[in-house]
């Protein structure tokens, strides 16, 4: 038989022993420079500033104040503090395992007793227990470490998150303001194309035009007018999302039609390498690699025999449990093992094994994801900001023949096709424009949120900032 003394001593021997493999991040392929960043202009600073607010950089002070309300009340961003509250959790429990746990009862009974000739006889009894596992072969130390990088994790969720929230809000509102540079468009369109119809009619009266003029250019008007109205749905919705996003009811919600005023900021995407620090998804996708490393050494540990260690205090009475006499007391170990689990061990390390191997793929295809949004959105805007070019100049040309085709038609050398072919020819490039300005914009945000909106890996080291949820009115 063991003595106690004995297992005491050997527990402390193995205290520092932990089983299973310690983590290292696995490897991954990182170019050194991105393709699509031959060419790229440079931006001053060379990085996103880590405590700027990127959102500012687009000049819109009404956005501003969307992305911030949408910070502190974007249901999605409530849903990933919550999680992360819940991993916390999670570690103060693993942790609370180094620690003994202590138990005192208290009883008080009456009955009749065959001892006592069968009178009625009051017993009391109080008791103090202690236990504590020693954590021999470091599962426990394990646990803690799994907790920890699912902390970290979830801390990367909800920077995340609160980037992803951020995000749809600039491209909605980009939309928004879009939408509302094409309305423009569309009035000063419909005032040009009522001006020719009311010169149409001039031109019949006079007799130097047909009566299908006025028909061809009062079709041209209606077919204008009603794609207006049609812009009235996009933007509707556009404002309806932002609403959800910032935590109001579409019906409580509301944006003034303005002109576009944002600025297109130059991003830098920085060198590949730098990715896997500043983007959040990588970050946590790693930390679950670290997780589910030290899940192995749980599941390996469980193979081997738990030493526990029990004392006690027994009085049978309160108030002699509270004077200076001696109570009934023990003190023991236990050394307890599974000699057979019919596999049960063996299938949670292989699960343990399998689950790392998942989150090891999921972290290396996060990295290749990521890569691949940088170069999109880096050709997106090298590409579109030369194609801005043409289509300006496809516009300034569209223009200039409408112009030259309107004053042939007053002369009367030109008929009403030719003024709408040029009409519809200048407003289908103008409107190309618009649409080419808001994809631009649409890729700059897009290449912000892909090099990680100026996060750093090093935040996952300090608790993130929680809000306290508003109440639904």
């Amino acid at each position: 038989m063991i003595k106690t003394p004995l297992l005491c001593s050997f527990a402390i021997a193995l205290a520092g022993c932990a089983v299973g493999p310690d983590y290292v991040r696995p490897a991954t392929d990182v170019p050194a420079a991105y393709k699509e960043g031959n060419g790229w202009k440079t931006a001053e600073p060379g990085t996103v500033d880590a405590n700027a607010k990127w959102w500012e950089a687009y000049g819109d002070p009404i956005l501003n104040g969307l992305v911030e309300q949408a910070n502190d009340a974007n249901q999605n961003i409530f849903l990933a503090e919550a999680q992360y509250r819940n991993a916390a959790a999670l570690v103060d429990a693993a942790r609370a395992n180094y620690f003994p746990n202590v138990g005192a009862s208290l009883g008080d009974t009456r009955g009749r007793s065959s001892t006592s000739n069968y009178q009625l006889v009051n017993s009391q009894a109080a008791s103090v227990t202690v236990g504590w596992e020693a954590d021999l072969w470091g599962g426990i130390r394990r646990s803690v470490e799994a907790g920890r990088a699912n902390v970290q994790a979830s801390a990367a969720d909800l920077a995340a998150a609160h980037l992803t929230i951020q995000a749809a809000v600039v491209q909605d509102y980009i939309q928004l303001r879009i939408t509302d540079r094409l309305k423009s468009l569309y009035d000063d369109t419909i005032a040009a194309y009522e001006k020719s119809l009311r010169l149409t009619r001039s031109q019949v009266a006079a007799g130097v035009a047909m009566r299908s003029d006025v028909a061809l250019a009062d079709t041209t008007l209606k077919s204008a007018q009603a794609q207006a109205i049609d812009l009235d749905v996009q933007r509707t919705q556009l404002e309806h999302a932002i609403a959800v996003l910032t935590g109001k009811p579409p019906a409580e919600f509301r944006i003034e039609r303005l002109p576009l005023a944002l600025t297109l900021p130059a991003i830098p995407a920085g060198v590949p390498s730098t990715l896997l620090e500043r983007r959040p998804d990588i970050a946590g996708a790693e930390r679950r690699v670290a997780a589910a490393n030290a899940n192995i050494g749980v599941a390996r540990a469980a193979y081997f025999p738990a030493l526990t260690l029990g004392a006690g205090a027994t009085n049978h009475s309160i108030p002699a449990l509270l004077s200076t006499a001696p109570p009934v007391w023990s003190l023991g170990a236990a050394l307890a093992g599974t000699i057979f689990d019919g596999g049960a061990h063996a299938a949670q390390n292989a699960e343990a094994r399998a689950s790392y191997d998942a989150s090891v793929a999921q972290y290396k295809e996060t990295v290749l994801t990521g890569f691949q949004e940088v170069e999109d959105n880096v050709a997106a805007m090298r590409v579109l900001a030369d194609e801005q070019v043409a289509q300006d100049a496809a516009v300034k040309a569209a223009q200039d023949a409408e112009r030259v085709t309107m004053a042939q038609y007053r002369a009367g050398t030109a008929n009403f096709v030719a003024i709408t072919t040029a009409q519809t020819l200048a407003l289908t490039n103008e409107r190309a424009a618009v649409q080419l300005q808001g994809r631009q914009y649409a890729a700059s945000v897009a290449l912000i949120k892909a090099v990680g909106g100026g996060w750093r890996a090093e935040e996952l080291a300090q608790a993130p900032t929680l809000h306290a949820q508003p109440e639904l009115k």
